[in-house]
């Protein structure tokens, strides 16, 4: 099972990841895809990359907002498999055009 990170860990990784904000055990991330569809693709890449990671975010999609939640339930709260696939998620985002 991954490790929980500290509360000063945790603040360190949110330092590298611009847009992204805790709230608990979770961090969370909203982006802008320049169309519906641009959404939704960003969402299967992110599907995909969350499926070889083995670590899977909560996704809400709202027309061309995506808004994206990261915890690691079976640890109970927030690891560095999180901050990895945050990373990711910014990416692929970037790579979709979305804000």
């Amino acid at each position: 099972m991954a490790e929980l990170l500290d509360d000063a860990a945790i603040t360190g990784r949110l330092e590298g990841l611009p847009g992204w904000t805790r709230d608990g055990g979770v961090i969370r991330r909203r982006v802008t895809a320049p169309s519906f569809m641009a959404g939704i693709e960003l969402v299967r890449e992110v599907a995909r990359a969350a499926e070889d990671a083995d670590h899977h975010p909560d996704i809400d999609i709202r027309w061309r907002t995506v808004t994206f939640a990261l915890s690691t339930h079976s640890a109970g709260g927030l690891t560095g498999k999180d901050f990895d696939l945050a990373g990711r998620i910014d990416e692929i985002a970037s790579r979709h055009g979305a804000e």
